[in-house]
């Protein structure tokens, strides 16, 4: 009897501690398989066998591995006299530039510069809420961010489209395509688990089919094809508003304060979707409550924009040149109930924002019938629109960029979006590493 409980507590004591073995990696580590354990904390990390091994972290930010690219890429691109210094030297929280205030209506489009810059801060850790932190061993990276300004590339040196300048953008694409292909990183998966901004419609113009595996950072798809960018790998971005955030917007009485019913103060000749600004322009004139008027965007325009929309109840929200507009977010920011007409618009955050909460939807249709959008924003009761006005407050923060981010600020929210991609670039890398035939499904 007692040598029976003696051989079950042997047996007892070899099962825990080859239990103990494999769950701490030493048979990993040992040889079955060859596998090396870095891979366990890698997306899409090759082995020496090519085997994958899938890490399960939760609760942790981003692993992102950041490329060392010359200054000619990015931050050269700010200031000449930025241009002017040692190109190879590496862009540090210590030398990283501010964002220039004389920018104009570049900053738009500024979000690489804010991806990158949150990956430099030095102070930002997940205590912080920060969404993502940079490692310098690409093997540990879950994704890998190339810090090229396209979109700051095109409205320094492509903007005019014919002007010779725009040499040096088209050249500024073949080099980064060049040097991601030399990348071991960049072979190993084509460049799935890259991450690259091309906010602005026209950024990486020359060459962006050639990085359509990759995950993009975009305003929205109105000049990209469905094979190359789509919602399912690539990321919304909100515009960096213009409009100064509406901070002290206390009013006892928001409602019958903001007396302008309905307001739009912008350039009304686009292109593509954006012709229907020129339509509503004839279809809105003649109330005393709305407010339609054409004009560009200079310093006193901006400004004589910003206090209308700040006395107005909705903001009206018409297609640009693509489905998007700046204008939604500097209405959102204003706290003034953006109504939005644009069949084909994508917003940003929208598996996480309810946008019919603070705003209004119209189709193209919808808005042009004569009296119809004016009609329907007047029966919105007045409580409806004080829920709305109080939500847009709450939600602000998530459209602010900023440096140092912050929690769930536009930056974060952006690198949040990008780790919900990761699954299905990883469930595309491993698919296509073992189908033998062209894939049968497309």
């Amino acid at each position: 009897m007692i040598g029976k409980s003696i051989i079950s507590l042997i047996i007892f004591l070899i099962i825990t501690f080859i239990t103990y073995w494999i769950a701490t990696g030493g048979l990993l580590a040992g040889g079955f398989g060859s596998v090396d354990l870095r891979s366990q904390i890698s997306f899409l990390s090759s082995t020496r066998n090519d085997t994958v091994i899938i890490s399960c972290r939760t609760g942790s930010p981003l692993r992102v591995f950041m490329y060392d690219l010359p200054k000619r890429f990015n931050v050269a691109m700010l200031s000449r006299k930025i241009a002017g210094e040692d190109d190879n030297s590496p862009v540090t929280a210590r030398n990283l530039p501010p964002w220039p205030r004389n920018s104009g209506l570049k900053q738009q489009h500024s979000v690489e510069y804010w991806m990158m810059a949150s990956l430099l801060c030095e102070n930002c850790t997940d205590v912080d809420g920060s969404e993502a932190v940079r490692v310098s061993d690409p093997e540990a990276a879950d994704v890998f961010f190339v810090p090229f300004f396209s979109s700051l590339s095109f409205n320094t040196h492509g903007r005019n489209m014919t002007d010779p300048d725009t040499e040096i953008d088209r050249q500024l694409q073949v080099d980064i395509l060049k040097f991601l292909r030399q990348s071991v990183s960049w072979q190993r998966t084509e460049g799935r688990d890259h991450v690259i901004p091309m906010h602005h419609p026209n950024a990486f113009r020359f060459l962006r089919e050639e990085v359509n595996a990759s995950i993009l950072i975009v305003a929205d798809f109105g000049r990209y094809s469905k094979v190359m960018s789509n919602l399912q790998k690539d990321v919304v971005a909100p515009y960096m508003h213009v409009m100064e955030s509406f901070i002290d917007d206390n009013s006892l009485d928001p409602y019958n304060s903001r007396t302008t019913l309905l307001f739009f103060r912008g350039r009304t000749v686009r292109k593509s979707e954006g012709i229907v600004r020129a339509k509503l322009e004839k279809i809105l004139q003649g109330y005393s409550d709305v407010h339609y008027e054409a004009s560009y965007a200079t310093g006193e325009s901006i400004k004589a924009s910003s206090q209308g929309m700040r006395s107005s109840k909705f903001c009206l929200n018409p297609a640009g040149d693509t489905p998007s507009s700046n204008r939604l977010f500097d209405a959102i920011v204003s706290h003034c109930v953006p109504v939005i007409v644009s069949d084909r618009i994508e917003l940003p955050f929208e598996d996480e924002l309810d946008y019919n909460k603070f705003s209004v939807f119209f189709s193209v249709e919808e808005a042009l019938i004569p009296g119809y959008m004016v009609q329907q924003l007047r029966k919105v009761p007045k409580e409806n629109w004080l829920e709305m006005w109080k939500r847009l407050k709450e939600i602000t923060h998530h459209y602010e960029y900023q440096y140092p981010p912050k929690k769930d600020d536009a930056v974060n929210m952006i690198w949040r979006q990008v780790r919900h991609k990761v699954p299905s670039e990883r469930l595309a890398v491993n698919r296509a590493r073992r189908l033998k035939v062209p894939d049968w499904w497309r």
